[in-house]
């Protein structure tokens, strides 16, 4: 199939853009990698009559860290990050994740920020940056506005973004030491969306004993998943395996699979408690070899 008739428009500043998407409200799309919107067009599952190309937007391309934290503005993308030194050496969750997105077409075009804006809850990075807390950078013309990812994801598909609003970057608090974390997915075959995967970032302090954990699942949910009650348990314990099978127990129950194609809810959930012990005695020792 075919997209159906829409006008195309590619402002060269944040303030048009924005300007953009005030005037058409819910009948504009913003372009960035497109990489799940082109497809929706082309199956006409969405039907935009303006699509705002945000590509020539000065300012929007940086990866870096300031002020406590690592930035990922909008046009960064997941190749980016994939190859960044700086993610492998100070962000091995994230490292792990711009690894096993979809494939090597879709992470030299696609955003991360447009990533976390599709809010597809078999999207790698939405699990991910809720264990590492990440934040959401928003323009619109009111101003900017920060939202913990915590609240950004609202159902499938479905965010809190108003129609006038653009996501300017991604926000990661910085890593203290000893601290670090782990990405793990099953998939059906390279480049597919997750069967299961889950995210984990800890923080570690002497006798490994955990000081902070974030827990995120992927695609076992309506939307990506926090394990918050697997990540209380661990803060005061000794990560050993006895406290990690306990948390790996605690984030399977919070998980809410479904049957599909890629496996029954039964098989899922269980692959939750596997995937987040591995991932979490593989951050323990990435602490432990720093």
């Amino acid at each position: 199939m075919f997209p159906a008739a829409f006008e195309y428009v590619a402002p060269s500043t944040l303030d048009q853009a924005i300007g953009l998407l005030a005037t058409y409200g819910l009948d504009a799309k913003v372009l960035a990698g497109g990489q799940s919107l082109i497809p929706a067009m082309r199956f006409r599952l969405i039907t935009p009559k303006v699509l705002v190309d945000i590509n020539r937007l000065d300012g929007l391309n940086f990866l870096e860290e300031s002020d406590g934290y690592l930035r990922v503005a909008a046009l960064v993308r997941h190749r980016d990050v994939e190859r960044s030194d700086l993610i492998r050496r100070r962000y091995p969750l994230l490292a792990d994740t711009a690894a096993v997105v979809a494939d090597p077409i879709v992470r030299h075009l696609g955003t991360l920020a447009g990533s976390v804006a599709h809010a597809d809850p078999a999207g790698d990075w939405g699990a991910a940056l809720l264990a590492a807390r990440a934040e959401v950078v928003i323009a619109s013309p009111r101003g900017r506005r920060i939202v913990p990812l915590d609240g950004f994801f609202t159902g499938p598909l479905v965010t809190v973004l108003q129609p006038d609003e653009l996501v300017t970057e991604i926000r990661v608090p910085a890593p203290g030491a000893r601290e670090a974390g782990a990405y793990l997915k099953i998939e059906r075959k390279v480049g597919d969306f997750a069967v299961v995967a889950v995210g984990v970032q800890v923080a570690v302090g002497d006798a490994a004993v955990c000081r902070r954990a974030g827990i995120g699942l992927c695609a076992v949910g309506p939307t990506s998943l926090r394990a918050a009650e697997a990540e209380d348990w661990l803060v005061g314990k000794a990560l050993d395996g006895a406290a990690i099978s306990r948390a790996a127990e605690l984030a399977a129950a919070a998980a809410s699979p479904a049957d599909d194609t890629r496996g029954p809810a039964e098989y899922k959930r269980d692959m939750v408690r596997v995937l987040t012990a591995r991932a979490l005695r593989r951050a323990l020792e990435r602490v432990q070899a720093a």
